[in-house]
């Protein structure tokens, strides 16, 4: 009998070893936890992507995001840490903790989600053209030998790969670090068009008071998301039942009309 316990002792240690082992390879997730314990939420963003986020007159970042976020953190009594970063580097800050999430316009894409975790969608966007407003360009055929503009890194980059036509049909397409530096360009006659966010175009042409127009082609039709780490599941799932919640009392279509004057979030639609 006695050695019939030891077996079975035996064997009830093996099991739960087995069991251990195998939650160590799987990695539990324990990402909320992580945020809970220490108050602080690290929003990774590129603070020069008006109106998502971007550095107001007093050097603030400000925007969209970022009011949306704000919202999220005060709501889960976390600190929000806004931490500019090399857009081109993003998916690399996430991978080594350096961040806790990418928020910020990010589009979202199948090459992006094999090595992030995406919220569903909670923008509609699109890739649009901008020129001069006396411009003769009034298609995507009219920009065939012309110069187009973008942001390094950005999902412009993928969409004009994604259109292999209108890429070989273009003389030059000119990379800049940043999405303001694009359009000075087009203002100054550098480039003939610019390539941008839809939301980045509108906000641009808006704030900037420059003779600038959209055309009425688009490339690609996008959707934004909230990228984090493929196993941070619970962390993911806890912002999104937040925005939810934000929805329904009102404060998601509250920010959406002061950044954009009128609600055009998707969350829960």
């Amino acid at each position: 009998m006695k050695k019939c316990i030891i077996v079975f002792f035996c064997m009830t240690v093996a099991a739960g070893a087995v069991f251990a082992s195998a939650r160590k390879e799987a990695g539990a997730d324990d990402s909320l936890q992580k945020i809970h314990a220490k108050k602080k939420f690290v929003m990774g963003l590129d603070d020069s992507f008006p109106p998502m986020g971007f550095r107001n007159e007093r050097n603030e970042i400000v925007g969209y995001d970022v009011d949306l976020a704000k919202e999220v953190c005060r709501r889960l009594g976390w600190e929000l840490v806004l931490q500019p970063i090399d857009w081109n580097a993003k998916e690399q800050e996430l991978a080594t903790g350096e961040i806790d999430c990418i928020w910020n316009g990010f589009t979202i894409t199948d090459e992006r989600k094999k090595a992030l975790l995406f919220s569903p969608p909670y923008l509609k966007n699109a890739q649009v053209i901008v020129v001069k407003q006396d411009s003769p360009i009034n298609s995507l055929k009219d920009l065939a030998g012309k110069r187009a503009g973008t942001q390094t890194g950005s999902s412009s980059v993928d969409a004009i790969d994604e259109s292999p036509d209108f890429k070989a049909s273009l003389r030059e397409i000119i990379e800049y670090k940043d999405f303001l530096t694009a359009f000075m360009d087009l203002d100054a006659g550098g480039v003939d068009a610019v390539v941008a966010d839809l939301v980045v175009a509108n906000d641009s042409i808006g704030r900037s008071g420059k003779p600038l127009r959209k055309l009425h082609e688009t490339l690609v039709e996008e959707e934004f998301g909230i990228g984090f780490r493929k196993n941070d599941v619970a962390l993911e799932q806890e912002v999104w039942k937040t925005l939810n919640n934000m929805v329904k009392d009102g404060m998601v279509a509250q920010i959406s009309e002061i950044w954009f004057g009128e609600d055009i979030s998707v969350i829960g639609k």
